[in-house]
């Protein structure tokens, strides 16, 4: 059983401790509810391009090379990411480098130097990762759902923004939108996993208060109502990336809700002996991957199919992908299926947990998206609660006619 306490610092950060038995690791997490949804039109990518900027070094560690060594030589993995929700960064160390990695990641990431010579230099940077991902199909696939299914809402945005946005963001607009956006009361630190070397005589408290004390920003747009747009971008290619995505009628905000949401999707393509991958691939063998994911922001639930398949075969399997949801619907799924991807789903989260990393990041969605309980085991305990009538309610839940449609082949937007 995980030991877990909180507090709040004089900057406004909820601290929290999760302390885990049996690992040697602890990994050290800040986050802020400052992801891409966040940002004004103008803004795009900047979230992100403000997370690569900040490991150019603080006060105290005032260059990349010294925080680049500095985790090295605690053995630590140091990384970062930006979501549509959340902007984090963390590291992974051996306990008995706890506090020295809480002091270089306060100090990197409270306290960033911003220079305006590294903007220049990271801009290169950041244009490349675009540019990588264009070369991408399957990446380009999941942009053009997003966008196929919000528009142009924040949420259907791309994370990395547009390029010729990266080559006009000045440092006064980036850190604006930091003082704007990494408020403590919207945030949250996290130590997790052997907390045995985490002094409880106030140090790590007053390394956490080097982030400043900011306001609370306005509430983000929220999110709008699933559009029902078929995008393609059309490639000469032999194979082809497809995407579809329903909204379920499912609350948020209600974590039985989203655990049952879990279980359909499990059924449906989370495992090799879903639905669609019996059926797409074993069966019909149209494709290579096919699968079935949940996510759950805060104010809306998604579920997302997608294939990648040999174009040829891209009609068959969109008609297909599109029966089964109906059929669920319909008819519901079979006990079996409920029992059985009830203990898969259970069982992946058991042994992702054994991760500190993990829980970290698992902790700072339930704190900061959904302001839930962030105890490990509660997560399991709900997935494992689920019920077969839960599932079967949900299936009737996701309207089998209402999807956005995205995809990258040899294609027209009327063949969907």
């Amino acid at each position: 059983m995980p030991t877990i306490t909180s507090e709040t610092l004089a900057n406004g950060l909820p601290l929290h401790r999760v302390a885990l038995p049996g690992t040697r690791a602890v990994t050290i997490l800040v986050a802020f509810d400052a992801g891409a949804r966040t940002e004004r039109p103008e803004e795009n990518g900047m979230a992100h391009f403000l997370e690569h900027l900040v490991f150019k070094g603080g006060e105290k560690f005032d260059h990349y090379k010294k925080v680049n060594e500095t985790a090295e030589r605690m053995g630590g993995s140091l990384n970062a990411y930006t979501s549509h929700d959340l902007v984090a960064f963390h590291i992974t160390v051996r306990a008995e480098a706890a506090l020295e990695a809480i002091d270089l990641l306060t100090d990197f990431v409270g306290r960033p130097l911003l220079n305006a010579d590294e903007l220049d230099r990271e801009r290169g940077v950041v244009i490349q990762e675009i540019q990588r991902y264009k070369d991408q199909p399957s990446s380009v696939a999941e942009e053009l759902i997003d966008k196929a299914a919000f528009g142009d809402h924040p949420l259907g945005r791309t994370v990395l923004g547009p390029e010729e946005h990266l080559r006009t963001f000045s440092r006064d607009a980036i850190v604006a939108f930091r003082e704007r956006r990494w408020a403590g009361k919207r945030g949250g630190a996290f130590v997790v996993g052997n907390v045995d070397h985490v002094p409880a005589n106030g140090a790590v408290a007053e390394l956490f208060n080097r982030f400043p004390t900011l306001d609370v920003p306005d509430a983000y747009e929220p999110a709008p109502s699933l559009q029902l747009e078929k995008l393609v971008e059309r490639r000469d290619s032999n194979q082809s990336h497809l995407r579809l995505m329903y909204e379920p009628d499912v609350d948020a905000t209600d974590p039985a809700q989203r655990a049952a949401l879990t279980i359909y999707s499990t059924l449906l393509g989370g495992s090799m002996g879903s639905r669609l991958f019996d059926e797409i691939r074993e069966q019909r063998g149209l494709c290579y991957s096919v699968y079935a994911v949940d996510h759950a922001l805060s104010d809306a639930t998604i579920l997302q199919l997608g294939a990648g398949l040999e174009s040829s075969k891209t009609s068959e399997a969109y008609k297909r992908m599109r029966e089964i949801v109906a059929e669920l619907h319909a008819d519901g799924p079979t006990e079996e299926e409920v029992e059985r991807a009830r203990a898969y789903a259970a069982g992946r989260r058991v042994l992702a947990f054994e991760n500190t990393n993990a829980v970290a990041r698992f902790a700072a969605s339930q704190a900061i998206v959904f302001g839930e309980d962030i105890d490990p085991d509660r997560a399991i305990d709900a997935l494992d609660a689920v019920t077969f009538d839960q599932v079967r309610e949900i299936a009737k839940k996701v309207d089998p006619e209402a999807a956005a449609v995205a995809c990258v082949g040899p294609h027209d937007a009327d063949e969907f």
